[in-house]
């Protein structure tokens, strides 16, 4: 019993070395010239990839399109070594191309929505609506731009939070784009008997005090309504977003004290009860 089964798994490697031997003889060229085209393809693609990233550091071009336009051209020249690859060793690509074109059918119908924020970062990368180091503001949502990613976008704030925003939902909204800088906005109510040229005086040269407004977008102050309270002033001016409140809190500390100093009256709401028996 144990004779003949020797026998047949001697026979088996025998059939099976003869396979190897057979095939190796017939496609050993074929193999190794599909290794050294693909082995230079690599290279070259590796170069191409460098080449034009260097391109774009040479003209300034933003580092997020840089990188994605090189890994694009690497991408690239890899598939297109790997079709002339297959071609050597005498495998055809149109059923691998079918299977492949039929995959990323259904694989893009369970991605969509990762799809589309690939194809919103694309457009973001490409048209540039805001670079590394803006602030922005999109859907109520606002900070500092820290990285542009294929999927998403990433946002800093003053307590060092990150924001991370799918590009989706950037593309095609209204989007504020302040550059380093952003608005302060905020009012007080003075009394009807005040002197309004004098408070708007007061209060613009209290702004001047804190180093970190912005001097070359000059603040504005004025009259910006009247209500039963008394004389509405509106103020507004541009700080550096990383110090957004810093410089807000410092500057309101700034005007009040300015205009107790010049005794000018802040009224608050009164409101009258009258009981009746």
């Amino acid at each position: 019993m144990d004779q003949p089964s020797l026998d047949q798994e001697l026979a088996q490697l025998q059939s099976a070395y003869n396979l190897i031997t057979e095939f190796l003889v017939q496609y050993s060229f074929q193999l190794i010239g599909a290794l050294l085209i693909f082995l230079l393809g690599l290279w070259v693609a590796s170069k191409a990839a460098s080449f034009v990233a260097n391109q774009f550091e040479k003209h300034n071009v933003d580092i997020t399109l840089s990188n994605f336009t090189s890994n694009l051209v690497r991408i690239i020249i890899i598939i297109m070594v790997a079709v002339i690859c297959l071609g050597k060793l005498g495998i055809s690509v149109t059923p691998m191309v079918a299977a492949i074109g039929a995959a990323s059918l259904g694989a893009g119908l369970a991605l969509q929505g990762m799809l589309s924020n690939y194809a919103a970062g694309v457009t973001i990368i490409v048209t540039r609506p805001f670079i590394v180091g803006n602030t922005i503001e999109v859907k109520g949502v606002s900070g500092v731009v820290a990285q542009i990613k294929l999927g998403l976008t990433i946002l800093t704030n003053e307590e060092g939070e990150q924001i991370s925003i799918p590009n989706k939902h950037i593309i095609g909204e209204i989007l504020h784009n302040s550059f380093e800088y952003k608005l302060v906005e905020t009012s007080l109510n003075i009394d009807y008997q005040a002197d309004p040229a004098a408070v708007i005086a007061i209060i613009e040269q209290a702004i001047m005090l804190s180093d970190k407004v912005n001097q070359e977008q000059k603040s504005l102050v004025g009259i910006n309504g009247f209500n039963s309270i008394g004389i509405e002033v509106g103020i507004r001016y541009w700080v550096p977003t990383a110090h957004y409140f810093q410089a807000k809190y410092e500057i309101n500390q700034f005007v009040i004290l300015a205009l107790k100093q010049a005794n000018i009256h802040i009224p608050c709401p009164v409101r009258e009860i009258q009981i009746q028996h």
